[in-house]
């Protein structure tokens, strides 16, 4: 049988060992985003049809990188419909995850939906990036806005200490041409290309950018 990516099918394939709580949580992604798009427009309604491949595993690209350990605290900065927050927060049930936006009835679906999925390490929002107090291990955006824009924003909001193998810092996911945006953080950033992890089409021009704080440009 030929294997649909636009299914929780592509998730088993490179996930297989999601605890059960987590293979249920994603399978009701669906149904709940499905009857959120429906009032307003959490992601695009085109795209719904593709939301386990181009939304959730999108998302996912993080985990194979990222081993978060428990206890950790990040920020989901512009999480819109709630991407990579969400699926994120299903795969580390023991990291605390906030997730932000500017746009209240995003929020609202947003909440509503990790209230529904039972997420009691995830809290949402309405909040700009710019106005954020807290402090986090890392930092996580999908194609909010220019690098140079995120670093001006949130370079303030990191912890010192750190607690995993890897320095805390920005991790952005960002797709096609974007020679120009990193130029001058070239030697400061981690390039990953999320193709060396997943092999379908959509993957073939997304990335994810690591900014430890190592690295922060003064």
């Amino acid at each position: 049988m030929r294997e649909n990516p636009n299914t929780m099918e592509v998730l088993h394939k490179y996930f297989p060992d999601l605890s059960k709580t987590a293979i249920e949580q994603f399978h009701a992604l669906k149904n709940l985003y499905s009857y959120w798009n429906e009032r307003i427009n959490l992601i695009s309604r085109r795209d719904l049809q593709n939301l386990y491949l181009h939304h959730v595993l999108h998302s996912l690209a993080i985990a194979k990188i990222f081993p978060f350990e428990p206890g950790a605290k990040i920020l989901d900065a512009g999480t819109g419909g709630g991407f990579p927050g969400v699926p994120l927060a299903i795969f580390f049930p023991e990291v605390e995850f906030c997730l932000v936006d500017s746009i209240g009835k995003k929020v609202m679906a947003v909440k509503t939906i990790t209230s529904d999925l039972g997420l009691s390490n995830t809290t949402v929002s309405k909040t700009r990036i710019e106005e954020i107090h807290e402090k986090y291990d890392f930092i996580l955006c999908r194609a909010v806005t220019s690098l140079q824009t995120m670093i001006h924003w949130v370079s303030m909001f990191f912890n010192e200490s750190s607690h995993h193998a890897f320095c805390n810092g920005l991790i952005c996911l960002k797709g096609g041409d974007i020679t120009d945006e990193l130029r001058q953080y070239n030697e400061m950033i981690r390039l990953y290309h999320i193709a060396d992890f997943f092999s379908e089409p959509y993957f073939e021009t997304k990335k994810i950018i690591y900014l430890p704080v190592t690295e922060w440009p003064e």
